[in-house]
């Protein structure tokens, strides 16, 4: 740890500020920690021993990354406290069971409502203006509004209809503090959980593919270094084409999917395994990474249907998908020393009633803005989104009340095998060791976890053999 500069303190302390005013959960003494113990880009975990040493009290050599897409901890999970796991910081329900949640639309105010099915509709976004508009200075009144005002913000899913999801939540570790690195879309946030930074971007939009390579690299960049092995498992499009760099780098390390579930069975995952969702060549974010030079090298698989659960689509598609991923680690024989982190990128333009706190900016790099966005930097998280870490020593149904983001996984992959940060985010970001109990490992035994409500039996075959 080493002190800041007096400039780094200042851009800091402007961030630390603004939170404190906006966010009343927000503890001005975090400012004070931050003055004496912010760590430096490129440092390591444990400085007095040498990068890439193993730590051995932490209790797993494989590290499973799932990121689904669009979705906030309260449309996600807000009915969990109710199903049965007390700690989970959700939706407000009164003693009927209809929650209470408001926002002021054009003729008053709307409440937070069940849908009844898996079906999504496309009235959110979540844009930068759209995201600063929705969470208003900490008051986070504008879901509906920031949403041409459409109630569809103010919609949840209940156990009923996701089934796996609750169950998956309840057993393990859910945080109640997992933010997005930054109040935007898919890109910059999947930058963040792969470079530490985002390094100008707010937008998914095919020209930002064209951007250099984050300037202190990836953490791909980090484990290759220290001959630490990894995959990007992909189902039809992979994430790594966002920072294209990644696939020209090291195209062999960019798999299909169906060699994700048999190094599971095998036992032979890789140190730190990135597992893709669908992402489909039709939407949003599949597109312009159809055109990102490798690709076509890589074994894709062009998909139109989209399984990521990003709206519109339905949801039945992307909780089978993940269901079978989640079975699959924990029915592994490696499953007694695997980690498995599973989040969203971004709140999708669903509400939450938890204002976002301020955030380190990741470098000197600012969003890249124009005349019409609103004024704002990295220094502050996006909503929160549904984070769950699943491992033999988890806390079961336990919570986590950290303030994390993507980073976080990051900082604990870098914590495992003492690698350097990449920027300031990372090297500051809470690792995810607050969701174990390391005394004991509870659930060495793997769960049975609900199965999806609609359960798609041949998906798993599909996958497997996906070419």
């Amino acid at each position: 740890m080493v002190s800041m500069s007096r400039r780094q303190l200042l851009q800091v302390g402007g961030a630390f500020g603004v939170a404190a005013a906006v966010n009343p959960l927000w503890d001005p003494g975090t400012a004070n920690a931050y003055a004496t113990t912010v760590r430096q880009p490129n440092s390591l975990p444990r400085p007095t021993v040498p990068a890439g040493t193993v730590d051995e009290s932490m209790p797993f050599d494989h590290i499973v990354v799932v990121m689904m897409e669009n979705h906030s901890f309260d449309n996600y999970l807000g009915a969990l406290k109710p199903y049965g796991k007390p700690g989970a910081q959700g939706l407000t329900f009164n003693a009927k069971g209809v929650a209470t949640n408001t926002n002021p639309g054009p003729s008053g105010h709307v409440l937070s409502f069940p849908f009844t099915t898996t079906a999504q509709g496309s009235d959110v976004t979540q844009t930068w203006n759209a995201t600063h508009a929705q969470i208003d200075a900490g008051k986070m009144d504008g879901f509906v509004t920031g949403n041409s005002n459409s109630p569809q913000a103010m919609g949840y899913w209940g156990p009923e209809v996701l089934p796996f999801a609750y169950s998956f939540a309840k057993t393990f570790t859910v945080a109640n503090r997992w933010f997005s690195s930054a109040p935007c879309q898919t890109y910059p946030n999947r930058r963040f959980l792969m470079a530490a930074t985002a390094y100008g971007d707010i937008t998914t939009d095919s020209s930002t593919i064209t951007l250099t390579p984050p300037p202190n690299g990836t953490i791909f960049d980090r484990l290759n270094a220290h001959q630490l092995s990894w995959k990007n498992y992909f189902t039809d499009l992979p994430q790594t084409a966002i920072i294209p760099s990644i696939i020209k780098s090291y195209p062999t390390n960019v798999v299909s999917i169906a060699e994700f579930f048999a190094d599971c069975a095998a036992g032979t995952l890789p140190s730190v395994s990135f597992v893709d969702p669908e992402f489909g060549v039709l939407s949003e974010i599949g597109a312009p990474l159809v055109g990102v030079v490798g690709v076509n090298n890589v074994g894709v698989e062009f998909s139109e249907l989209g399984g990521d659960e990003e709206p519109p689509q339905d949801l039945t598609y992307g909780e089978n998908w993940a269901y079978q991923v989640v079975e699959a680690v924990l029915r592994s024989p490696v499953w007694a020393r695997t980690l498995l982190i599973y989040t969203f990128d971004e709140h999708g333009g669903y509400y939450d009633h938890v204002a976002p706190p301020a955030a380190i900016a990741p470098d000197s790099i600012a969003p890249d803005l124009t005349s019409t966005d609103v004024a704002g930097g990295y220094n502050l998280y996006g909503p929160r989104v549904p984070a769950i870490v699943a491992s033999p020593y988890s806390k079961a149904n336990g919570v986590s009340n950290v303030v994390h983001d993507h980073t976080s996984v990051l900082a604990t992959i870098e914590a495992k095998w003492n690698l350097p940060a990449l920027t300031y985010r990372d090297a500051n970001a809470a690792t995810v060791l607050d969701f174990l109990d390391l005394s004991k490992p509870a659930l060495l035994t793997p769960p049975v976890l609900d199965q999806p409500l609609e359960f798609l039996r041949q998906l798993l075959s599909d996958l497997k053999g996906a070419s």
